[in-house]
């Protein structure tokens, strides 16, 4: 197995890590309420997903 001959420097590495960096996740308007949720899960605000209800969300009084 190959190992390296000689050290590299901390900003080599940091250049070469600079394309690793999380995106923030693609949000879509929920058809029932209008909110904002992610794709393919239950929506916080209403609890529906695809047209039914999946949680039953308590209502604030």
């Amino acid at each position: 197995m190959p190992n390296p001959k000689h050290r590299h420097s901390k900003s080599r590495r940091d250049k070469r890590r600079t394309h690793y960096k999380a995106s923030a996740p693609a949000l879509t308007a929920c058809p029932n309420c209008g909110s904002p949720k992610q794709r393919h899960r239950v929506c916080d605000e209403c609890g529906h997903y695809r047209g039914k209800l999946a949680i039953e969300k308590k209502v604030a009084v």
